[in-house]
């Protein structure tokens, strides 16, 4: 009679254990490019997806060559999920002409990755990192300059400086000159790393930048606005496989969670927490979520 029951015990063990090594573990990989506001993104949609699903979150941060290598990754299926840019995919990997108009941009975008990758982009997460012409925000209140325009009837008044390469390129200050008219007083070529240290001391007065750079909330600086829309739109918004989402299709619903959910201040706000407080990437995209109520 005990052997029966032993042997009972042992099958039904076995059943167990078979059963469990068949069930797959639900798993999505996410990728990100070299650079704090993709660290601390991807970190949002870990926290995002573990804490509302039983799906684990295998992260691959860094990816050297961003999109150049993240891009394949997800075609060929290594990677599910990662956040971009609207520009960089519709001028980088779609190389399409610029469209100037933001929405034009990314429902352009949204549907060739789809037809042509089976890629979802889901909508924006509400920052534009793109770039920008900034100036100290006193001095912009007191000049009342907000935009290009307001910039380009008082340029004559202020000195301009950027590294060598903007004054070369079409898509820096001679279009911008052709654009809006800017007349500088003066303009200064300057390494990449002194601007903010000239426009702190007051060497010159307007920068080029980038929209969501910790380092504009460390020197006090306003993000001028593109009125005519010179530069390409960068929104930022996750990527997902389609076979991803119909593996997983509760993934759609918790990846909606950032959708218009990050303004150019708070991202502004969130990389300076990690690039000028050193604090953990993983911390501060917690921190967001509880403090919006999203988690």
């Amino acid at each position: 009679m005990m052997k029966k029951i032993i042997s009972v015990i042992l099958i039904g063990f076995l059943i167990l254990t078979i059963s469990a090594c068949g069930k797959e573990e639900k798993k999505v990989v996410i990728a990100s490019k070299p650079m704090t506001e993709q660290f601390i993104i991807v970190e949002m949609l870990t926290a995002l997806i573990e804490s509302q699903s039983d799906i684990i979150v295998e992260q691959k941060m860094g990816i050297g060559g961003g999109t150049a290598n993240i891009h394949p990754g997800m075609i060929n299926g290594e990677i599910d999920i990662y956040p971009e840019y609207s520009g960089t995919g519709w001028l980088f990997v779609l190389k399409e002409e610029l469209i100037n108009d933001p929405e034009q941009l990314f429902s352009g975008v949204k549907e060739k990755y789809n037809s042509e990758y089976e890629i979802k982009w889901m909508e924006p997460y509400g920052f534009n990192n793109t770039f920008a012409l900034a100036m100290d925000k006193d001095l912009s209140e007191e000049m009342k300059i907000e935009s290009y325009s307001d910039l380009s009837s008082k340029s004559n008044e202020l000195i301009f400086g950027a590294e060598y390469d903007f004054y070369e390129r079409e898509d820096g200050l001679p279009g911008l000159k052709e654009l809006y008219l800017f007349n500088f007083k003066n303009e200064v070529e300057m390494d990449i790393g002194l601007k903010y240290d000239a426009i702190k001391s007051k060497k010159v007065d307007v920068i080029n930048a980038f929209s969501t750079d910790g380092l504009l909330l460390e020197y006090n600086l306003k993000v001028l606005k593109d009125d005519k829309y010179f530069f390409p739109s960068y929104q930022g918004a996750t990527l997902v496989r389609n076979e991803t989402l119909k593996k997983y299709p509760e993934l759609e619903s918790i990846l909606k969670t950032l959708e218009d959910a990050i303004s150019d201040e708070e991202m502004i706000y969130l990389n300076y927490q990690v690039d000028k407080e050193n604090k953990d990437p993983k911390e501060v995209a917690r921190n967001f979520l509880e403090e919006k109520g999203l988690i």
